[in-house]
C-alpha cells in the first residue's frame, strides 16, 4: 500500500502525529476508528495539514489497526521481556512505526528515526528510545520473513473470533476471510441509472449486481457525478438487502434502523413511498443530506424502531443493529472492540426488533430482515427461530438471478450470506446475512 509523501514543512503536530493520536483513541480506549478519524476535521491544526499528509495520518492509523495482531506479534517476538510498564507513548509509537515499516511505503529509516524522535520528546518515552530504535529496525530486516510467515487467522484475529469462523465456516472458509481482512477495501458505487455509461466515465469495474468498484477514488466528492447525485457509496454485499425487497412503484415500505441510508435510497429510487425509522438524530440528518444530494425523497422519523407504529405496511426492511463483524475489512476496529457478551446483547435486541417490526406488516407482505455480521445468532439462528415462533411466516428463498448471478453468496436454506472472501479476486465484499420473508394472507 503506497502512503502519501508528507510535506517538508510540519505544523507543531504533524501527520505521524494526528496518527498516533487516533492510534491510541481505538486501540487503547476502544473508540471506533472511523468516528476517531471523522473527529480530525474539527481540529484546525489537522486541517491545515497538506492533503497528502492528511492521507498520511488516515493512512498509518487505518493499516495500524488493520494489521494489529500481526504488528503485536512481531513485537513481542522481538520484546524478551515483554513491553514495558508505564511506558507512556511507547506501545503506540511501536504500533505506528511497525506499520509503515510492514505495509505502507514508507522508507525504513523514516518510519525508525521519526518513531525515536517521538520518544524522546516524551518524559516517559525517552528512556525506551533506544530500545525502540533496536526492535524497529530488526524488524525492518525481517520485513520479508514476518510477511512471510504471519498467519492472519492466527495471529490477527482474536482467537474467540477466529474460533466462531471456524465452527460455522470451516476452517478453510475461516482462513480466507482473515486473509481478506488484511486488504484495502475497494470503493464500491451504487448507480442510480445507466451503470454501464458511469463504469466507463468513472473508470470503475462494473459488478454483475450493478455496483461500480473503484480500486483507488481519491476524494469521493471530487468524483464525476457526485454533485448531480448520479450514485451513492455502498458496498456490494450492502445494496443486495434491498433488492431481495424489490419494492413496487406506490408500495409503501418501511426502512427500520436506516441511517447511513444508502438501502433508503435504493427504496426510494424504486418509486415506492419510503418511511425511514432511526434513532439516531444527528446519522438521519446526514441521511436526509444525502437524500436531498441524490434527489430522492423519503418520509424520516427520528424514533426507536422498538416504539415506532403506523399502519401496516406492504414492505419492510429491517436492517438490525449488530455486531458489524462482517465488515471488519472497511472497519477492523470491530475485530478488537467487540466481545462475545456484545453478541449475546444485540442477538436480544434483533430478536425483540424482529417480533416489533413483523407486527407492522401487511397480511401478504414482503419482509427482508439484515445484519452485517457473521455470526450465526445474528443470522441463520435467529431466523430460525423466528420461524419457528412465528407461525404466519415462511422463508421466500433467494434466486441466484436477484443478486447477480453469485450462486456462491445463497446458503442452503436459500438465504443471502455473503462472506469478505466472496469476490476475492475483485476486491472482496461485506459479509452480510439476509431472509426474505412473506407473511401469510
Amino acid at each position: 500500500m503506497t502512503a502519501p509523501a508528507p510535506t517538508d514543512t510540519l505544523p507543531s503536530r504533524d501527520a505521524r502525529d494526528f496518527a498516533l493520536e487516533v492510534i491510541r483513541d481505538v486501540v487503547g480506549r476502544r473508540l471506533a476508528l472511523d468516528e476517531r478519524l471523522e473527529r480530525l476535521g474539527g481540529d484546525a491544526e489537522y486541517r491545515s495539514l497538506s492533503a497528502s499528509d492528511r492521507g498520511l495520518t488516515r493512512a498509518i492509523a487505518t493499516v495500524a489497526v488493520r494489521w494489529l495482531g500481526i504488528i503485536r506479534h512481531a513485537l513481542a517476538a522481538r520484546l524478551k521481556q515483554g513491553l514495558p510498564a508505564n511506558a507512556g507513548p511507547l506501545e503506540t509509537v511501536l504500533i505506528a512505526a511497525v506499520a509503515q515499516i510492514l505495509v505502507l511505503d514508507v522508507p525504513d529509516y523514516a518510519a525508525v528515526d521519526t518513531a525515536v524522535s517521538r520518544l524522546r520528546r516524551d518524559r516517559r518515552g525517552e528512556r525506551y528510545a533506544s530500545l525502540a530504535n533496536a526492535v524497529l529496525r530488526a524488524i525492518a530486516r525481517d520485513r520479508a520473513s514476518i510477511l512471510a510467515e504471519s498467519d492472519p487467522l492466527a495471529v490477527n484475529t482474536p482467537a474467540w473470533l477466529a474460533e466462531r469462523w471456524r465452527n460455522a465456516h470451516g476452517e478453510a472458509t475461516a482462513r480466507a476471510i482473515a486473509a481478506a481482512h488484511l486488504a484495502e477495501p475497494p470503493l464500491d458505487l451504487t448507480i442510480r441509472s445507466d451503470p454501464e455509461h458511469w463504469a466507463g466515465r468513472l473508470s470503475g469495474d462494473l459488478l454483475a449486481n450493478g455496483t461500480i468498484r473503484l480500486a483507488r477514488a481519491g476524494a469521493v466528492t471530487a468524483l464525476p457525478g457526485f454533485e448531480e447525485g448520479a450514485w451513492w457509496v455502498q458496498d456490494c454485499a450492502a445494496s443486495l438487502p434491498a433488492k431481495l425487497l424489490d419494492p413496487q412503484q406506490g408500495e409503501r415500505v418501511l426502512d427500520l434502523c436506516a441511517a447511513p441510508g444508502g438501502k433508503t435510497a435504493q427504496l426510494a429510487a424504486s418509486g415506492a413511498k419510503v418511511t425511514a425509522v432511526d434513532r439516531s438524530a444527528p446519522r438521519m440528518k446526514r441521511l436526509q443530506e444525502n437524500l436531498t444530494r441524490l434527489r430522492l425523497s423519503a418520509e424520516l422519523h427520528v424514533a426507536d424502531a422498538l416504539e415506532y407504529s403506523a399502519d401496516p405496511f406492504d414492505r419492510i426492511l429491517l436492517d438490525a443493529p449488530c455486531s458489524a463483524t462482517g465488515t471488519i475489512r472497511r472497519h477492523p476496529d470491530v475485530a478488537w472492540n467487540k466481545t462475545l457478551a456484545d453478541i449475546a446483547a444485540l442477538a436480544d435486541l434483533q430478536h425483540r426488533l424482529l417480533d416489533h417490526a413483523w407486527s407492522l406488516l401487511r397480511p401478504g407482505g414482503t419482509f427482508v430482515y439484515a445484519t452485517c455480521s457473521l455470526e450465526p445468532e445474528e443470522g441463520e439462528r435467529q431466523i430460525a427461530a423466528f420461524l419457528r415462533r412465528t407461525p404466519d411466516a415462511r422463508l421466500s428463498t433467494v434466486t441466484p438471478a436477484e443478486i447477480g448471478g453469485f450462486g456462491e453468496m445463497i446458503d442452503a436454506e436459500g438465504c443471502l450470506r455473503t462472506l469478505p472472501s466472496h469476490l476475492a479476486g475483485r476486491g472482496g465484499c461485506d459479509g452480510f446475512f439476509a431472509a426474505r420473508l412473506v407473511k401469510a394472507v
